[in-house]
């Protein structure tokens, strides 16, 4: 791909938008703006919640209860849907490890006989119900009104969650940052990453806006708003797909397949300004710090927000004075290794 073209515009699939944020403030419902910030957060099944600000202030918004941490502020998802039209909905519980989605299937764990198509349907019947389902030889009941999952023949049961499946939207002020409520924006940064493509000759070029209107604030937003999606540009009479999940671009006519890659910043990460820590729930549910200080820990809360970036689905491993943790980001959990125990994560903006 020559860069030198002048004719390099970024094309996205544009997808009427299913639903809107709100607070309700003084007794009015006012819309969020930069939305599908939250929407991203929400879709995703780990997630518990996630915090924004507003000019009341920071407020941390409960996906579970759907609720506020401020009294005086309520927070609902509106559906714009129209009449006859459905939102694709997952249904997950929390195995182990992960969030697992009904009807998917692993290595190691049967899929169940239902999918989240079939879970929903159920619950569309009665939300306040129940019903009975089979994973192998082994007998279900889905509690719709405690939102678990019970094994029949040990009573054991896990939690279960209802997310929407996030739909990208790029019609309107995608990128807009103005108006009375945003997201955070260490929830969504469009600095601190480089990217760049394999040149002629095995030379990593970079993205940039002289160039192209396509550089690599560009990318990272749209990367940060789907990582495993991919993303549609033109150079001159060329079209070209960048794929998230394979990290290469391919051009559409002759096939032509370049790598690509993401470089952090590793200057703007380190300098702890604007940083989200990282905690662990530890004995007596008190929340603690990483820290290198403390146990030995072979990793501190900028090191995990560098990894997290690089991979927001990802795992990684770190070492204490005494044993070796997985620390997983789609989960939010810490599992020691030698003992198994899963303690409970959290991300702090």
């Amino acid at each position: 791909m020559d860069l030198e073209e002048s004719d390099y515009i970024l094309e996205t699939q544009a997808d009427e938008k299913h639903y809107e944020w709100q607070l309700l403030v003084a007794q009015q419902w006012l819309r969020i703006d930069n939305d599908f910030v939250i929407e991203t957060h929400y879709c995703q099944p780990g997630a518990k919640g996630m915090t924004i600000n507003t000019i009341h202030g920071q407020v941390f918004i409960d996906f579970d209860k759907l609720q506020t941490t401020n009294s005086a502020m309520k927070v609902q998802r509106r559906s714009l849907l129209r009449q006859g039209q459905t939102e694709d909905v997952g249904w997950y519980y929390r195995d182990d490890q992960l969030w697992l989605e009904y009807g998917s299937q692993s290595t190691s764990v049967l899929s169940a006989s239902v999918s989240s198509r079939d879970v929903e349907r159920q619950f569309a019947r009665n939300p306040q119900g129940s019903f009975s389902f089979t994973v192998g030889a082994i007998g279900y009941r889905l509690d719709f009104s405690t939102m678990s999952q019970i094994n029949c023949n040990s009573g054991m049961r896990r939690e279960v969650r209802r997310r929407p499946k996030f739909k990208s939207n790029t019609t309107g002020s995608l990128y807009a940052t103005s108006g009375l409520l945003s997201a955070s924006s260490s929830q969504l940064s469009d600095g601190g990453f480089r990217w760049e493509f394999m040149g002629d000759e095995g030379v990593w070029t970079e993205y940039q806006a002289h160039a192209c209107s396509l550089d690599s604030a560009a990318i990272e937003r749209q990367y940060q708003l789907d990582p495993r999606g991919q993303l549609s540009f033109r150079a001159g009479r060329f079209s070209y797909t960048l794929d998230f999940s394979a990290m290469h671009q391919v051009n559409d006519s002759v096939g032509t397949r370049r790598a690509v890659r993401r470089t952090a910043d590793s200057q703007q990460i380190s300098s702890g300004r604007d940083t989200p820590r990282w905690q662990f729930q530890d004995t007596g549910r008190i929340w603690k710090d990483y820290s290198k200080k403390s146990y030995g820990c072979s990793m501190s809360s900028q090191d995990i927000e560098l990894q997290y970036q690089l991979n927001p689905s990802g795992t990684m491993t770190f070492t204490t004075m005494s044993f070796k943790y997985e620390l997983n980001f789609a989960a939010m959990t810490q599992k020691n290794l030698s003992t198994t125990t899963t303690r409970s994560v959290r991300r702090l903006t």
